[in-house]
């Protein structure tokens, strides 16, 4: 699917790519993405070269990932343009700078997303979070960069301790860190206090963007995310199958919020510190999510008890609602709700 060929998809990209930022910063400079070819990463790649076409902002892309046919067909419109580069590399190992100019810009965006990625890589997880992280900072350290952006995730808080409705950004839950499922939140948590060494010892300048449970029309067919599964089902046209009871009562982010986001925080954000991108209109029980997309699809909502191998992948959370106002002091808001961002993931995969 060309999502570039979808006007729904690309008034979705131009609303974010005509934000209200200081745009000027990313003029005449470079950003290295990691993780370009994800979710949230190739929308970003999309707003930017937006950015390029109708603002002359002229920021160059370079785009790293691991696959480069996957790449090559999300990012044929710009794959042969000047402000667009494709860099094969796997992030767990070391990389070179020498053979691309000075890099300004450095957003960590790769991880292992999804409990089919936890359960079946768990190596891979950690080692994305923790050692691809130390090879971006050991790059931008190496290099007159101008900031890193860390992308961690809700996933740092933990088991709510029933003692806060809303997670601030100091708020500490339980994890077990002697089991399978918990690589993902502890090398985000370990991710998080590499930046902060990296602050002090390097004098890099980092922030870091906490994201919810992220979805939209970009999201890869092979994730196996709850919210992506009931979007898949339902587009399909067929049952959404819910795992649970569904009263998981969690935050999600249309991808254009998430994007936004990482914009204000590495545009506006103050050295060192964390921002939570969640707004409660994005706060949903499980099984709602599940029902309101089986309506918009006109099917329904069926219950199935995982296996084993997939059960071993999922959060042990029922409460994960983050607060937003730290960057919402920034200037930024969401714009969409959980129903609208959910009928425009619907409409544009349809």
């Amino acid at each position: 699917m060309n999502l570039l060929a979808n006007k729904h998809y690309m008034e979705d990209v131009k609303k974010i790519a005509a934000l209200s930022l200081p745009w000027e910063q990313l003029e005449n400079s470079s950003i290295l993405i990691s993780g370009a070819t994800g979710m949230i990463g190739s929308f970003l790649i999309d707003v930017l070269m937006e950015r390029n076409a109708l603002y002359d902002t002229n920021c160059h892309v370079y785009a790293l990932g691991r696959n480069e046919s996957r790449a090559k067909e999300r990012f044929s419109s710009y794959w042969e343009t000047q402000l667009f580069d494709f860099v094969m590399h796997d992030i767990s190992e070391p990389f070179s700078m020498k053979d691309m100019p000075q890099v300004q810009y450095y957003l960590h965006l790769a991880s292992n997303t999804h409990p089919l990625q936890y359960a079946n890589d768990p190596i891979g997880t950690i080692t994305t979070n923790i050692i691809g992280l130390k090879n971006i900072l050991d790059a931008a350290a190496a290099s007159d960069c101008k900031r890193v952006l860390f992308a961690s995730s809700n996933e740092i808080y933990g088991e709510n301790r029933g003692d806060k409705e809303l997670f601030t950004e100091d708020y500490c839950g339980y994890i077990d860190c002697n089991t399978l499922r918990a690589g993902y939140p502890e090398s985000k948590r370990c991710g998080e206090a590499l930046c902060q060494a990296y602050i002090r010892q390097k004098n890099l300048d980092i922030v870091i963007a906490r994201l919810t449970r992220s979805y939209g029309p970009s999201m890869l067919m092979t994730d196996s995310k709850a919210s992506s599964q009931f979007l898949k089902k339902g587009i399909a046209g067929e049952d959404i199958v819910l795992k649970s009871a569904g009263m998981q009562y969690y935050s999600y982010t249309y991808v254009a919020d998430a994007v936004s986001g990482l914009l204000y925080t590495i545009l506006l954000g103050n050295k060192g510190e964390a921002y939570n991108i969640a707004d409660e209109s994005g706060d949903v029980h499980l099984k709602d999510l599940a029902e309101m997309i089986a309506d918009c699809c006109g099917t329904k909502v069926i219950f199935d008890i995982p296996d084993e191998v997939e059960s071993a992948g999922y959060s042990k959370a029922t409460k994960a609602r983050l607060d937003g106002s730290k960057l919402k002091a920034l200037g930024w808001n969401s714009l969409y709700t959980i129903k609208s961002g959910i009928e425009h993931t619907i409409a544009i995969l349809k």
